[in-house]
């Protein structure tokens, strides 16, 4: 069976000192998709971008500390698609797609 997880982490870097990547490897999820990163690349620790057991993918606003959604995946997935091809809607960091053989997975705020 497959597990899929979704959640608001609200700020990831907050996520991060609260437990979340503790938290993560005990969810025994194989998909985490995640929303409110509220972070840039530049701002993304190696333990953020790619946590034990994970892949991690994320889509970030351009607005600095604005919305942002991400996924962490235990599979390393076939294609990743950032955003929907509207600029505006893209400038926000709101779609990410991550495919898997015959199953998508969206993580979307």
């Amino acid at each position: 069976m497959l597990r899929i997880i979704t959640l608001n982490l609200n700020g990831i870097r907050s996520a991060a000192t609260k437990g979340f990547f503790a938290w993560l490897s005990k969810s025994h999820a194989d998909i985490v998709c995640v929303q409110e990163v509220k972070a840039q690349a530049n701002d993304m620790t190696p333990q953020m971008l790619k946590p034990a057991s994970y892949y991690g993918f994320f889509h970030y606003a351009e607005k600095k500390g604005y919305s942002g959604v991400g996924m962490y995946c235990k599979a390393k997935p076939d294609k990743v698609i950032t955003g929907l091809g509207i600029a505006d809607i893209d400038a926000e960091g709101r779609c990410l797609r991550c495919d898997f053989e015959n199953l998508s997975v969206v993580s979307v705020y």
